[in-house]
């Protein structure tokens, strides 16, 4: 038997199946009512909890408490072990963990950062083929 001939001898009876599956036995109408059903109900949503009220401290009360934890540092390490020199002086404290960015943000450092200068990188560029001719 050809593939042909027998593909058109399955074919009708396939498709008697499926349209009294579907039709006759109320399939389609059961799919059909739970898509609708769930496309009515709301979409979830994801929401953060609110930051502890001890993140919202007031700027005076961190600056006390970064100039405490300097003191501490210097105590620990000995006043006078590095001739009575503040080694953290003019410095700020790196940025913690509670200030992640958002999922999916691209993290470029910090803003105030300048960065490192590399204009100069390229400035002997030509020099540099031009001795390699």
């Amino acid at each position: 038997m050809k593939k042909s001939d027998l593909k058109n001898l399955i074919k009708p009876l396939v498709k008697e199946c499926i349209n009294e599956v579907l039709i006759e036995e109320g399939l389609l109408t059961e799919i059909v009512s739970q898509v609708a059903t769930g496309m009515s109900s709301q979409p979830l949503v994801e929401s953060r909890p609110a930051a502890p009220a001890a993140a919202n401290n007031n700027q005076a009360d961190r600056q006390r408490a970064l100039k405490e934890n300097r003191r501490k540092l210097l105590d620990a390490i000995g006043g006078d072990a590095y001739n009575g020199v503040d080694l953290f002086e003019g410095t700020t404290p790196a940025p913690g963990a509670s200030q992640e960015a958002p999922a999916g943000s691209v993290d470029l450092g910090n803003p105030s950062d300048a960065g490192v200068d590399i204009s100069s990188i390229l400035g002997g560029a030509s020099q540099i083929w031009k001795a390699m001719k």
